[in-house]
């Protein structure tokens, strides 16, 4: 594996004695998150609303644990539902975080952040990057979306939001239970447990990346094509199977993905970087410069000024049964008649 990949620390995954300094620094961080959510809930600090339905997809660890494919299934279904959605995103590992900006297929991840570059290509969606995220609903909302997702802001108290989607990482779950930086908890479990959905990212096919238990609904995440970076007609992942490839992943998880990969019967030589890497042409310098390089969609919008033909990126599709959808779409149906009445009554007046 790549001696520049930052791996999280063996204490929070494995069964390693937590140190002592962690220990102390979580039950800290505990009584800070702690007391800032209650102050939202309690209604000290005023929580923002855009007057259009909100659905947050978060998750309670660091890391990621598959909220972007879930958001580009939400677009993608909830479009075809005839809903005209918009994204609001941190643009996590952009240049100026402070910054407020639309985002689309020709913006540079290093202005906009990774996530919200890869949903616009996918999906043409309307994106707002905004580290207030409830500033960026309103300006989703004014700019004619009848409904904002949040990509990753269940921590985001100020945005008040009217459907909660927990993700779990199936594999990894919630580590050694405890927060940061003992462990990877962002929050309690029971915070994900208050949500209106726990979806579980089972990995591809649930092939032995975890299991779902009671309440849960399995996400699967396919990936059976690869694209060119240079463009052109996409090839079909298996045709790798019995080579030898360079597999790049800055990504939570990166094991995840050359597990995938594995189960094609490619021969991985794997990469692993620190989520939301950087990427430059050093970091391709692998010495057997002859073998393709795979990598994920998410680290192949970063790395397109030095891509050659050996390059291709990995798109993933989540699949979810079609009773997480009906049970989705009602509660969705449920929560935006309000907005829709209202809107109603502002066009008769």
């Amino acid at each position: 594996m790549s001696k520049r990949s930052s791996q999280t620390p063996a204490f929070w995954y494995d069964d390693v004695r937590v140190p002592f300094g962690a220990r102390l620094l979580s039950a800290v961080y505990g009584s800070l998150s702690g007391l800032r959510r209650n102050l939202y809930l309690k209604g000290w600090l005023k929580r923002q609303h855009p007057g259009v339905p909100v659905i947050v997809v978060g998750n309670i660890t660091a890391g990621g644990a598959g909220k972007t494919p879930l958001t580009i299934a939400l677009v993608e279904r909830l479009r075809a539902e005839g809903w005209s959605p918009g994204v609001a995103s941190r643009g996590y590992g952009r240049d100026d975080a402070s910054a407020q900006m639309w985002v689309d297929f020709r913006s540079p991840a290093d202005v906009a952040g990774d996530e919200p570059v890869l949903i616009a290509q996918r999906t043409g969606v309307r994106i707002r990057v905004d580290r207030d995220r409830a500033a960026a609903a309103r300006a989703l909302a004014e700019a004619g979306c009848d409904l904002v997702i949040c990509d990753d802001g269940l921590q985001h108290y100020k945005l008040a939001r009217d459907i909660e989607i927990e993700v779990v990482d199936g594999r990894r779950r919630y580590g050694n239970g405890q927060l940061l930086p003992a462990g990877p908890l962002r929050e309690l479990p029971e915070r994900g447990a208050r949500c209106d959905f726990r979806v579980v990212n089972v990995g591809a096919g649930g092939n032995g990346n975890g299991d779902t238990g009671f309440g849960e609904w399995p996400m699967r995440l396919i990936a059976d094509q690869v694209q060119p970076m240079l463009g052109g007609r996409p090839r079909r992942l298996a045709s790798f199977s019995g080579q030898r490839v360079h597999a790049v992943a800055g990504i939570g998880d990166p094991e995840r993905f050359f597990s995938m990969l594995r189960g094609f019967g490619i021969a991985v030589v794997p990469h692993a970087f620190a989520d939301h890497h950087r990427y430059s042409a050093e970091d391709f310098e692998f010495g057997s410069r002859e073998l393709p390089v795979l990598m994920t969609e998410k680290d192949a919008v970063k790395c397109t000024a030095f891509a050659d033909d050996r390059h291709f990126s990995v798109p993933v599709r989540a699949e979810l049964p079609e009773a997480f959808w009906v049970s989705f779409l009602d509660r969705l149906t449920s929560k935006a008649r309000p907005y829709r009445a209202s809107a109603n009554e502002g066009k008769q007046s």
